[in-house]
């Protein structure tokens, strides 16, 4: 199954995807009449089964495990699934088309015409998993929050790791009701700004989603809740903090304003980012930024010696794009943001700047 994984995802770029100008929506729906036979609500994992078996057994096609994987996104390794997980299709019925009588149309001459328009931009496809992806499991928390609002005390087996579906024991400093949601945390790398002189300020931290979990009940002070996704090992101690929607249909944005700043973090603390990678800039709301925000990444141009003449001349070479960003999570003066293109490696200090649309 890990080769078939891997020959999708490298297919995935030339498949058309359900898309809009400038929009990205979550994967649809599938059609009852797809299914050979009833697919039970929720279908409750057994000992040996995989997305690949259980594809042949409802679709009578094992390679539509994609179908499945795509609607069960807290399954974070398709290739691993355990006992007891639950697995969930949204199913729509089969839409049957009647033919309309075609009406008698009048008889017209045509006539030749020449339409001029301007022209329009063409966006790249873009990569919905990975963003969904880095939009579920990355968020940006001002540098006095990084306590949270509570955490995970225990299990009712006293397990030390969880995962999806486990009720676990929760201690919360705010108030909470049944169905309330928090995202279960731990903060990563520190997040900073600089100054025309280089120094830095630290505005925040990069935080890292390892899953979800809701409220059921509270007794003593003591909260009961049940952790419903899971993208990471979960333990004792995790923060937690409200979970707020997730709006996954973002509208790509294009500042009309000049804006200038850097690249301040690249996550991992590596000294260069390519696609798919998560970087921190110190622009925020304050500029004018919101999560869908496009944005360019420049090199900055080199101060050479030019040889040619007697003269030793000194010339500023032009700064030249070498990357594309988009903005996931923003503070006032900060943001997070994923890497869209790159024709080059992204290093900090790179020049943050506005992309027209033409």
């Amino acid at each position: 199954m890990k080769l078939q994984l891997k020959l999708l995802l490298m297919l995935a770029f030339f498949v058309p995807m359900q898309t809009q100008a400038d929009t990205f929506t979550m994967p649809g729906s599938v059609a009852q009449d797809e299914l050979v036979k009833p697919f039970p609500q929720p279908y409750v994992v057994k000992k040996g089964d995989t997305l690949w078996d259980i594809a042949q057994e409802y679709f009578s096609d094992p390679e539509k495990w994609l179908k499945i994987w795509e609607q069960n996104l807290y399954v974070s390794n398709p290739d691993l699934i355990y006992p007891g997980n639950e697995i969930w299709l949204n199913m729509q019925p089969t839409k049957k088309i009647v033919p309309k009588a075609e009406p008698k149309r009048p008889m017209v001459k045509l006539e030749p015409r020449i339409i001029y328009k301007p022209a329009e931009r063409s966006e790249a496809p873009i990569d919905t998993s990975v963003l969904i992806t880095a939009l579920a499991r990355q968020d940006f928390i001002n540098k006095k929050a990084i306590e949270g609002v509570g955490h995970i005390i225990d299990s009712e087996d006293e397990r030390l790791n969880y995962g999806a579906n486990d009720k676990v024991y929760l201690s919360l400093d705010v108030r909470a009701k049944p169905g309330d949601t928090f995202n279960i945390f731990r903060t990563g790398d520190p997040m900073y700004t600089f100054d025309d002189q280089g120094n830095q300020t630290l505005v925040g931290y990069l935080v890292n989603h390892l899953g979800v979990v809701e409220v059921l009940s509270e007794e003593g002070g003591v909260f009961r809740g049940i952790i419903t996704k899971a993208f990471e090992e979960i333990g004792r101690a995790d923060r937690l903090k409200r979970a707020l929607p997730t709006d996954y249909n973002i509208k790509l944005d294009y500042l009309d304003k000049p804006v200038f700043g850097y690249v301040t973090y690249i996550r991992g603390n590596t000294t260069a980012a390519g696609q798919g990678q998560i970087i921190s800039i110190d622009l925020g709301t304050a500029d004018g930024l919101r999560s869908g925000t496009v944005l360019g990444v420049y090199r900055p141009g080199k101060l050479v010696i030019d040889k040619t003449y007697h003269e030793l001349t000194h010339r500023a070479l032009p700064e030249e794009k070498v990357g594309e960003i988009i903005v996931l999570a923003t503070q006032e003066k900060a943001s997070i943001a994923i890497v869209q293109k790159s024709s080059s490696p992204i290093s900090i200090k790179d020049l943050i700047q506005p992309l027209s649309r033409k």
